[in-house]
């Protein structure tokens, strides 16, 4: 009799505990779906206030992580530099960076951070945040290796806007000139070696990565014209050779890409080609000259 009692009472417990938390997968649900109608109508602080009570009652749930930090993202607005907006883009980090804090890979939350310290002009804080997500083993190798290439972008970035101002015209050449404060040029080296060193990461994890063969061809090429600087031919003329080198592999790679799309896809080889002839003229100008627009744009890189 005892013991039928006590099975009774087992099984009761577990019964309320069931309905219990069905109960409140069912308010996690229905909050999320608030969330998702008041989105869609871009009342994006009340989209926040479901989000939120939907994480309340679960928090590890991670729909509701994600849902949170795009409410807030939502409310920022890009290009308004006034405390609450920034601190709004704040906000939209951390929420974003507790979502990756549960899930390493996620790809949507280190990208919006990214961008957002883009937009807020924290460029150091934007290298730590790559930096960090490109050293992450839990990340795929392909991925990983992007966001090394968005570092010697960073790197390629910060060596061309020294050696642009350094360079002469003699004649119908080029030369480049040493900067006349030490620190500049220390500055520059350091910027080229990074570089170069996240190109070689890049490379390693994707051999096969375009956006890693571009910055590694132009990394070299500025680290040619430090060579130049310093009156070692020897040096610069192995550096140029180098560019050659990975200039003929960036181009078997495009044209190895366009011909798996054109066996795969004709539809899509055809609007491949038409980007590929739109962009590609504008590639090494892109590399040579547009320093001034990428300077505001290096988070689309």
């Amino acid at each position: 009799m005892k013991q039928m009692f006590l099975v009774t009472c087992f099984v009761l417990i577990n019964l309320f505990f069931v309905q219990a938390q069905t109960e409140q997968q069912n308010a996690v649900k229905a909050a999320l779906n608030d969330a998702a109608q008041a989105y869609k109508l871009n009342n994006f602080a009340e989209a926040q206030q479901h989000a939120e009570r939907a994480l309340s009652l679960d928090p590890t749930n991670k729909t509701a992580m994600i849902f949170v930090a795009r409410t807030i993202h939502a409310q920022y607005k890009p290009g308004i530099d006034t405390p609450e907006n920034r601190a709004k883009a704040y906000e939209a980090i951390t929420a974003y960076k507790r979502v990756v804090t549960n899930d390493p890979t996620n790809e949507e939350s280190f990208l919006a951070v990214y961008a957002l310290y883009s937009a807020l002009r924290e460029g150091t804080e934007q290298y730590k945040w790559a930096f960090q997500h490109a050293n992450n083993t839990a990340v795929a190798s392909k991925k990983r290796a992007y966001v090394f290439a968005l570092l010697a972008s960073k790197s390629w970035l910060c060596a061309f806007e020294i050696t642009e101002l350094t360079k002469q015209t003699k004649g119908t050449k080029i030369v480049w000139v040493k900067p006349k404060n030490q620190k500049e040029f220390e500055k520059l080296k350091q910027c080229v070696a990074n570089g170069i060193n996240a190109t070689d990461q890049a490379i390693a994890l994707d051999p096969e990565s375009e956006l890693g063969w571009t910055y590694k061809a132009n990394l070299l090429r500025e680290q040619a014209k430090i060579y130049e600087m310093e009156k070692r031919k020897a040096k610069s003329d192995e550096s140029y050779r180098q560019v050659e080198e990975a200039e003929k592999k960036l181009k078997e790679l495009i044209e190895k890409n366009r011909q798996q799309i054109k066996e795969t896809s004709p539809d899509s080889f055809e609007k491949k080609v038409q980007r590929e002839e739109l962009v590609m003229p504008l590639r090494r100008l892109f590399f040579s000259t547009a320093y001034w627009w990428q300077r505001d744009k290096t988070a689309d890189i």
